[in-house]
């Protein structure tokens, strides 16, 4: 499995051959495909600041990941 540093490195190794408009497409995919292959989201979250592109696409990933957040402030709490 690969480390946040390896994330990073097989990430900036393929940027340069992306054409530059299609870099935020391919970084979700990117993403995406290394948490179907079981990259654990503190991983990803660890792989944070070599591009800001995959920054952007790591965020999204992780905000869209966990969307019971969101339900669980409405949420209170009986007492009987």
């Amino acid at each position: 499995m690969l480390n946040e540093t390896q994330i990073g490195d097989v990430w900036l190794l393929f940027a340069d051959f992306i054409d530059k408009k299609n870099h935020e497409a391919i970084a979700e995919r990117y993403v995406d495909l290394l948490a179907d292959f079981g990259v654990p989201d503190k991983v990803l979250s660890a792989a944070s600041g070599v591009d800001s592109t995959l920054d952007a696409a790591i965020d999204y990933y992780l905000d869209e990941e966990d969307p019971g957040d969101d339900e669980d402030d409405n949420y209170k709490e009986l007492e009987f």
